[in-house]
């Protein structure tokens, strides 16, 4: 990938038809610190803000931020005192993405291609030094670099995400979201370091209480690791079982059952049937079973394997959770 990009002019206007109202501003907003925070399973339609500190307004010259208001929409204002009334967010968005894939298109990298407008308006802090806007969408000028600043390594946000995940999961959610900020889990085709950013963000989502997000990455990160190891792969093991938890997590007593199951099989046969997995795999099974309303065989499932991880593995942390499991049955 080329490290620099001339542009023939400096200043750039995008056309666009101006809309003829703006949205009100709304009496409660949240900045775009916690957007990422908020959005869930059914905020796909929310667009994402453009990169912090881009984007000026031409009337008060000041910086404008993003917030989103109380009916899930994203805005753009400007700090106290400006007569301007809030931007939507989305038309920014859509028409800086439109911008960056028809004149820089070579900046976004071409493993996560296919890109939506608003995945390709993620990445135009590399190439625009600054946005001003009038007092309507259509009124917006670009001031484009001279050269393509330094493109962040997918590689180095993985491996800092991977050392704050326990500790600061939603930071390490944020550097896993511009890793994966053009795919589509549904449609993503298999690629290494795409699967464990993807397995890692469904942990991730899981631990800050979002299952249903965390089971689109997790799919998607099973899928690629059987595609690319095998369905009996540590990784492909790995991401199953965190399908699963984000199945458990959710609600979803049935699916988790099937996967657990599935799960338990599966390391049986590779690591053994007294391995700590294994055991670790039946005891999350019997707790979905009990959720089932199967308690008789949850209860007997869940003694067996504490029994046999006594056994097996004489101390472990774990023998004791599974009993604490088994009291509350």
């Amino acid at each position: 990938m080329p490290t620099s990009h001339k542009h023939p002019h400096n200043l750039t206007t995008i056309p666009a038809q101006p809309t003829s109202q703006h949205h009100a501003a709304s009496s409660h907003r949240v900045s775009t610190a916690a957007l990422l925070d908020q959005r869930t399973e059914g905020d796909d339609d929310v667009p994402l803000s453009l990169p912090p500190g881009l984007l000026w307004c031409r009337l008060c010259h000041h910086r404008m931020a993003a917030f989103l208001t109380a009916t899930a929409a994203v805005e753009y204002d400007c700090p106290p005192g400006c007569s301007r009334p809030p931007l939507p967010a989305a038309r920014i968005v859509d028409t800086i993405g439109r911008a960056v894939l028809q004149h820089t298109p070579r900046i976004l990298p071409a493993a996560t291609a296919p890109y939506s407008r608003e995945a390709a308006a993620t990445y135009a802090g590399r190439v625009i030094s600054r946005l001003t806007v009038g007092r309507h969408p259509a009124d917006l000028h670009i001031t484009w670099r001279t050269a393509v600043t330094d493109i962040p390594r997918p590689a180095e946000h993985l491996a800092r995400a991977r050392t704050l995940a326990a500790a600061n999961p939603a930071h390490a959610r944020e550097l896993l979201a511009a890793v994966l900020a053009a795919v589509d889990p549904a449609t993503a085709r298999a690629d290494p370091e795409r699967a464990a950013a993807a397995h890692l963000q469904a942990d991730v989502l899981i631990r800050l209480g979002h299952p249903t997000p965390a089971i689109r990455w997790a799919t998607y990160a099973h899928h690629a690791h059987t595609h690319l190891h095998g369905p009996a792969a540590a990784s492909t093991l790995a991401a199953l079982h965190t399908l699963a938890a984000a199945h458990r997590c959710a609600g979803n007593p049935q699916q988790a059952y099937h996967l657990y199951r599935h799960l338990a099989e599966q390391l049986a046969t590779t690591t053994g049937p007294d391995a700590h997995p294994t055991l670790a795999a039946q005891a999350s099974l019997a707790v979905v079973l009990h959720q089932l309303g199967h308690h008789a065989r949850a209860r007997d499932l869940l003694a067996d394997t504490i029994a046999v991880h006594r056994v097996a593995h004489p101390g472990h942390p774990a023998t004791a959770r599974m009993i604490s499991h088994l009291a509350t049955m």
